[in-house]
């Protein structure tokens, strides 16, 4: 056997071992998911499927709420099991997200025909996981929180899975069912993020118009294809989304009715606010995990010939479409958001997920180049690629760690809370004191000194009672409560 094949062997039995960290880390995140309660907007949905069941908040959200469909039908979904189903989220999305990224290496890799040792793909696809639900400034809002969640975490990550289709078409009946599932699902995200829809577009029309510099001859007329069936699903569901209902109501209640993204106070604020994003990412290290797994990979995968190969191909055009492509469709997501947030919405962490799916498949893509031009020193930059995941792993779990201290005090909490509650709405009471219970920046009834009431009513109508009054300004905090509000709140 020739020496670089030997070295190649030997590499290759340790991916799988590696993949563990990345694995343990979201099997950890899942396990603190059962500490998870209602809060927030989950107050409102809550009493509405349980009444009325899930297509009453489909309706809900069209006529009256945001005009969100497919969000309607998701939350609807986990809401329907009441607290379980918040529990439960984080295991559901985890296990979506990590076997999407999964599939998608796998069929990345395939139709560049290129093959990597076993494992290879899924420690990619688990340390891009790991990083993109645990490295946001807020993780309980970005990955426990499922009302955000649906909108800014799972969207993008069935953005991608629309591209599996594509990638695994060999005939031109699968080229036919590729374009058809990228239509339906355009139609669907349309209908689900406006964020995600944003990024979607400017990433199929950067491909449109690049294309022609990727492929050639009928591997880029089906992308073509591909792309504008995309585009045109993803702005018909948009367009249903902008034009309905709900919609319009949600844009009166942020007072940004009238408001038009095109003034000069809207661009400038939105390029600042992005600006500050940008810098917040680009010197987040937690990040390099992506730039890691793809530095393995580079380093390992070889074509189907069984020799080694530099991916993926056209890189400078492939890289450089994607940047611009990431940097057009952030600031338009942060433009989106500007007229509701203003200067504050470089502070909503939540909402960086529209576009974080894409910043991590670059630095994938950057590793990868880098591990083919390291391919000399083999050995060098795969230790190197190793220290790096284990060191971006660790620094993932100590935030993890108290934040689940956190979750685990606030639980408590919140189940004496929720006993006290039902055993007063079964005695007849018809007005009971609720005592805010916040974690992680999430909004509670009574905030602001007890100047913010929503979602007192939703609270209310939860327990079946006529309205809940501020335990706080009446008693002071039990020992418990006190503990929660001295930890700091991530955001």
């Amino acid at each position: 056997m020739p020496p670089e094949r030997r070295t190649g062997h030997r590499t290759a039995r340790w991916p799988p071992a590696l993949a563990l960290a990345p694995l343990g880390l979201l099997g950890a995140a899942v396990w603190f998911g059962r500490w998870v309660r209602p809060g927030a907007d989950d107050w409102c949905f809550l009493p509405v499927v349980r009444d009325d069941g899930v297509s009453a908040l489909v309706g809900k959200f069209y006529l009256a709420d945001n005009g969100r469909v497919a969000n309607g039908v998701l939350t609807g979904l986990y809401a329907g099991f009441g607290v379980a189903g918040h529990q439960w989220y984080a295991l559901i999305s985890t296990v979506l997200v990590l076997g999407v990224l999964w599939a998608v290496t796998v069929s990345a890799l395939g139709r560049a025909r290129l093959t990597a040792p076993r494992g290879v793909p899924l420690l990619v696809a688990a340390m891009v996981t790991a990083v993109f639900l645990l490295a946001t400034p807020n993780t309980y809002k970005a990955f426990y929180w499922p009302a955000s969640s649906v909108s800014h975490t799972v969207a993008p990550v069935l953005a991608c899975a629309a591209a599996i289709p594509l990638l695994r078409a060999r005939s031109r009946g699968a080229r036919k069912a590729a374009v058809a599932t990228v239509f339906v699902a355009g139609a669907v995200l349309g209908t689900l993020s406006e964020g995600v829809s944003v990024v979607v577009l400017v990433t199929l029309a950067s491909a449109l118009v690049a294309g022609h510099r990727i492929l050639t001859g009928r591997r880029r007329t089906a992308l073509r294809i591909w792309c504008a069936a995309g585009v045109l699903g993803t702005a018909l569901g948009t367009l249903v989304l902008v034009l309905s209902p709900g919609s319009r109501a949600r844009r009166e209640s942020h007072g940004v009715r009238g408001v038009s993204l095109l003034a000069p106070d809207s661009l400038a604020g939105s390029l600042r606010a992005f600006a500050h994003i940008l810098a917040t990412v680009l010197t987040s290290w937690p990040y390099l995990g992506a730039v890691a797994a793809g530095l393995l990979l580079g380093l390992l995968v070889t074509g189907t010939d069984g020799r080694p190969r530099n991916v993926p191909p056209h890189p400078a055009t492939l890289f450089g479409t994607g940047v611009v492509a990431l940097l057009l469709s952030g600031w338009l997501c942060t433009l989106l958001a500007y007229p509701v947030f203003g200067a504050g919405v470089a502070k909503v962490s939540r909402t960086w997920n529209d576009f974080l799916l894409l910043y991590l498949a670059l630095l994938v893509g950057a590793g990868a180049l880098l591990g083919g031009a390291l391919r000399a020193r083999r050995r060098t930059g795969a230790a190197g690629g190793v220290l790096a995941c284990a060191a971006v792993c660790l620094a993932l779990a100590l935030p993890l760690v108290r934040l689940e201290d956190t979750m685990r005090a606030r639980a408590l909490a919140w189940d004496h809370q929720d006993r006290r509650l039902r055993s007063g709405a079964a005695l007849g009471a018809h007005v009971l004191p609720y005592r805010p219970l916040p974690i992680s920046g999430m909004r509670e009834p009574f905030a602001d000194h007890g100047r913010k009431v929503w979602p007192a009513k939703c609270v209310a109508r939860y327990y079946r009672i006529d309205r809940i009054t501020d335990a706080d300004r009446a008693l002071p905090p039990p020992r418990t409560q006190r503990s929660i509000r001295a930890l700091p709140a991530q955001e």
